[in-house]
């Protein structure tokens, strides 16, 4: 593992132990990009479901107008150390950055490996979208239903 892909790791466990004090929050990951920049963030914990700390460290990168990640790693709170990303993660990182390295492996044997690694036989969403014959051109405004009784809005 590179110098760089150790730094990732303590980046990303700094952030666990300073921002993931709660069970809302007990995942953190660090992105870094091609040209070097780091980003990270944490899991948003939810009854419901909620972002994972890699989708969140994405999304951060995004805000800040970053380019191609080129590793990515998450880290659990209270020590747990280095996380492999869940099944909907690896499908995100292979759909937006298909050649992402991802840190994973025990303390003692951690290691970068492609994303295409994790997602053996993997399915790719983009060769599998059908060929939509163009039609007549959208007008991009919905067709609102006349309701009996009913006035007309305003124009704003």
């Amino acid at each position: 593992m590179r110098d760089t892909d150790r730094a990732l790791v303590q980046a990303a466990t700094a952030v666990a132990k300073l921002r993931c004090r709660s069970e809302n929050h007990t995942v953190a990951a660090a992105a870094r990009t091609t040209d070097g920049r780091v980003f990270t963030g944490v899991n948003v914990y939810h009854f419901t479901g909620g972002p994972c700390a890699e989708v969140v460290a994405i999304g951060a990168a995004a805000t800040q107008g970053a380019g191609e990640l080129e590793t990515i790693v998450a880290v659990g709170d209270r020590g747990r150390g280095v996380i492999p990303p869940c099944g909907r993660c690896r499908q995100v990182l292979l759909d937006y950055f298909p050649s992402i390295r991802v840190i994973v492996g025990p303390p003692d044997a951690l290691r970068a490996v492609p994303v295409t690694d994790l997602l053996p036989e993997t399915y790719v969403w983009s060769d599998h979208q059908v060929e939509v014959p163009a039609g007549p051109p959208r007008t991009g405004v919905w067709p609102m239903p006349v309701v009996p009784g009913s006035r007309q809005a305003a124009e704003d």
